[in-house]
């Protein structure tokens, strides 16, 4: 018997097996919604490479009236059909997303095997299977619906390899058992993606794959399937379970604005200044990070350094202690992030331009500042500005030339075990800091405030098991101020501890 008599064989799968997929995935479109609200698209990269793989089952409509047909032209009437039109299957693959809405992906896969076995009179039968594997190649589109949830099509190329098998018995003659098709074919598919991390992505997609078998037919095999996609290139979202208590005069923390403005985009930065002082800071330096990445990205901005202070001291000294700490941060900028000088311009601006009222502590804390002021981008795709360390000022107070660590901060303590507990690669630097102690020499002061640092550092480790190794202390004695000492309130502000989380 001739081996066309699988002409057609494997015939069209109804769409409706697909219905699952959008059964499911119209729930998960309410979770996903719901969760949106604290999910912040910069935080994760919608374009880049990527891995994945998927598993599920395939399906195959092996057609019995057209095999019984062509047996009965031969001579043979057939009793029996039995067929096996489902397998599992799998796919590996990589791909590259170009934006948020296009991506191209190539890989390999197994639809499994097929196999059918027909029992006729003259007694014999005719059995046949296929195995089907091979290569793709396709474009896919993509729909966002929220930040997380998110519809795509594809279609492509497939490079099939076909193996077939027939076996007759009996009466049934079989004239070539093993014949074998490689072809080239267009494949299609649609899906549904959710994020479940900012790295990690669950996928349900029905896909159809049109084959050649050994012997001249095309049909079409579907696959239903789930799958993990797994993004290079991740960053971490910060930690919701770890929030600091607001000092009780907060100073702002300096972040990366992106604002919209006629279709470009511009970033502004401000730094705050302790009393007297240029010197960029431990924490300081990590945000400047932020600017550095973005003026890296955007080769063509140009920046302007203006820096501020308060109204103590003479104008003429206010006005060049501010010069110098705007080119102290075009000096950062250029030595330690590459950035040409010829981009970067600082101004001295002294008393001139306050932001608050130089009559009260904090508003002389905000005047002492830092503003560097952007040349807005026109594109802000793909940027990955370096995340600032997180700084947590603890407001410690400490009896007179004491370095106790007292009842009333515990909690505050251990919210910082915990925060540590939960990224477990951060080290902390933990500073000291004194007012100007009332009969102490400079020495004095510092050995203080290096003692209160390390009692903070001793006291998370023994009773949170935070490893020390972990943990850098240093005391500034009262050389670095955040308001003056000649207030009750100025003296107790200065006595503080500073922890500055650091990202390895």
């Amino acid at each position: 018997m001739d081996t066309k008599i699988l002409e057609n064989n494997m015939k069209l799968t109804h769409i409706t097996k697909l219905l699952g997929l959008f059964v499911l995935t119209a729930a998960t479109s309410q979770i996903a919604t719901a969760e949106d609200s604290d999910w912040k698209h910069t935080d994760r990269k919608d374009y880049g490479w990527y891995i994945g793989g998927n598993i599920g089952q395939s399906y195959a409509d092996i057609d019995e009236e057209r095999i019984t047909s062509s047996l009965l032209s031969s001579g043979f009437i057939t009793t029996a059909f039995d067929a096996d039109e489902q397998d599992t299957a799998y796919k590996l693959f990589g791909g590259y997303q170009f934006n948020r809405f296009w991506a191209v992906e190539f890989g390999n896969f197994d639809l499994g095997g097929f196999d059918f076995t027909a029992t006729t009179q003259p007694a014999g039968t005719l059995s046949g299977a296929i195995e089907i594997a091979g290569y793709n190649l396709d474009l896919v589109g993509i729909i966002p619906f929220t930040e997380r949830f998110s519809m795509f099509g594809r279609v492509g190329a497939q490079y099939a390899e076909a193996e077939d098998q027939y076996r007759g018995t009996g009466f049934v003659n079989v004239l070539n058992p093993n014949p074998e098709e490689s072809d080239t074919n267009y494949k299609v598919g649609l899906g549904f993606q959710y994020a479940i991390s900012r790295a990690m992505d669950i996928r349900l997609e029905g896909e159809r794959y049109r084959i050649d078998d050994a012997v001249g037919n095309t049909g079409d095999v579907d696959m239903l399937s789930l799958g993990l996609v797994y993004r290079f290139g991740q960053t971490a979202a910060p930690a919701k379970s770890a929030r600091v208590a607001p000092t009780p005069a907060p100073v702002p923390e300096p972040i990366l604005v992106i604002v919209p403005a006629k279709e470009e985009y511009c970033s502004i930065l401000d730094i705050q200044f302790d009393i007297n002082q240029d010197s960029i800071e431990l924490d300081d330096q990590e945000k400047l990070s932020v600017i550095g990445t973005f003026m890296k990205k955007y080769p063509e901005t140009t920046a302007v350094i203006e820096g501020h202070t308060d109204n103590v001291g003479s104008p003429a000294n206010n006005r060049e202690l501010s010069r110098q700490r705007a080119e102290h941060i075009v000096d950062y900028l250029v030595t330690q992030h590459n950035i040409e000088r010829s981009r970067l311009k600082s101004y001295g601006y002294g008393e001139t331009r306050p932001i608050a009222n130089n009559n009260t502590e904090a508003g002389k804390r905000l005047n002492r500042r830092i503003n560097t002021i952007i040349a807005c981008a026109e594109d802000i795709e793909g940027l990955e500005p370096i995340g600032a360390r997180m700084t947590m000022a603890l407001q410690m107070e400490f009896d007179n030339n004491q370095a106790t660590v007292k009842p009333l901060y515990h909690d505050e303590l251990m919210q910082v075990a915990q925060f540590m507990r939960h990224h477990p690669d951060l080290v902390a630097a933990v500073e000291g800091h004194t007012s100007n102690q009332q009969g102490a020499t400079g020495e004095q002061s510092m050995r203080l405030s290096r003692q209160r640092a390390q009692n903070v550092v001793n006291y998370l480790v023994a009773n949170f098991g935070i490893d020390r190794s972990r943990f850098s202390s240093e005391g500034f004695g009262d050389t670095r101020r955040v308001a003056y000492n000649t207030t009750l309130e100025g003296q107790q502000e200065n006595q503080r501890v500073n922890i500055i989380f650091i990202y390895k």
